[in-house]
């Protein structure tokens, strides 16, 4: 894999959660933390994930940590919006010192129970793009009951905007 092939992948990643934190803007405080029938209780819960997950990959990536968020320090919208906005960019400054030779070193890490992971560093990043597009399909789906569809969010149509601004 390409450090090109990775930066496409990250520029679709922050495209859709734009589009993301643009819908969800747009629901009140009640919608934002009201009980869903997804694996995170809320759209508060669902955002928190996915911005944790970047959180604790970067700390892996750069500090040989994986970090968790205080969940409690994100009690509204604004506060996780700014937090995806941090996370941003401190992973497109660490993607931006890397190589193509990177991408095929090897990240070295313990899980719980001691489990010790041995994981090439482009199937880790691909991971972490992969995580959010799942969890963001979770959210879409909560905007979207809410009446906030944050309208399609497919590749394709990520490109057809990328391609267009190049």
């Amino acid at each position: 894999m390409s450090i090109q092939s990775i930066h496409l992948m990250y520029e679709y990643n922050y495209w859709t959660s734009g589009r993301i934190l643009s819908a969800a803007a747009k629901v009140t405080q009640e919608q934002f933390l009201a009980p869903v029938a997804f694996p995170y209780s809320s759209l508060r819960e669902t955002l928190l994930h996915i911005v944790d997950g970047e959180y604790g990959w970067w700390g892996l990536f750069e500090q040989n940590t994986f970090l968790e968020l205080n969940w409690e320090g994100f009690p509204n919208f604004a506060s996780i919006e700014k937090k995806f906005h941090e996370e941003e960019k401190a992973l497109r400054a660490y993607l931006n010192r890397l190589t193509d030779a990177d991408m095929e070193s090897h990240l070295r890490y313990t899980v719980e129970g001691g489990i010790q992971r041995d994981r090439i560093l482009w199937h880790c990043l691909y991971h972490l793009v992969n995580h959010g597009t799942q969890h963001r399909s979770e959210a879409a789906a909560i905007l979207t009951s809410f009446n906030a569809s944050p309208g399609d969010i497919d590749f394709t149509l990520f490109l057809n905007e990328y391609i267009k601004a190049k």
